[in-house]
């Protein structure tokens, strides 16, 4: 029985076979003595294709205060054109008139394409949670078992303690014994 089987029937009270992967991995870790944190963020990243890169960019960029300030310009100006031109030319020479149908669709597209990569990045920072709270079980768990084994090392000493201060007292006890004998016998 290795290290990894004896942290797992010790302190889980369970056989090693019958842990998951994770718990596996953590007790594998505390018999080699080896940390398990890691930067998850830094390692997701890495994994992460070109595409999904552009759509954290595009979620990051269409979820700010500047894209909501040059999209309210553009729409601003683009009515402000389409107001400007109707004072000035005829109706029908507008390129856009009220109800700024072309404007529409404009948004229409706009909204039916970042809508989906949007969700792609959301899927993305999904995953990401999930890969954290995994992680984070891991690091607990280790955490746990690593206070549970000092506890026991605690028990350990302190009934060694208990065991050497017995048998001091002992020791004192017999020593006591020998001087009162020699007292009654000096007397």
């Amino acid at each position: 029985m290795g290290q990894p089987e004896i942290i797992a029937e010790k302190l889980l009270g369970m056989p090693y076979d019958s842990l998951d992967e994770r718990t596996k991995k953590v007790a594998r870790h505390i018999a080699n003595r080896k940390h398990i944190t890691k930067n998850t963020a830094k390692e997701f990243d890495v994994t992460s294709t070109p595409g999904q890169r552009a759509a954290d960019a595009v979620a990051t960029f269409g979820g700010s205060w500047s894209f909501i300030m040059i999209f309210a310009a553009i729409l601003v100006v683009w009515v402000g054109l389409n107001s400007f031109f109707l004072m000035k030319y005829e109706h029908d020479k507008i390129f856009d008139p009220y109800p700024y149908i072309l404007l529409n669709l404009f948004l229409s597209m706009l909204a039916a394409i970042q809508a989906p990569i949007i969700l792609m990045s959301q899927n993305r920072q999904a995953e990401k949670d999930r890969l954290n709270a995994d992680h984070d079980y891991q690091v607990n768990l280790k955490a746990e078992l690593e206070i549970m084994l000092l506890h026991e090392k605690i028990d350990l000493l302190r009934e060694g303690q208990w065991s050497e201060l017995l048998a001091i007292q002992k020791n004192q006890l017999r020593l006591l014994e020998d001087l009162m004998e020699r007292r009654i016998v000096a007397e």
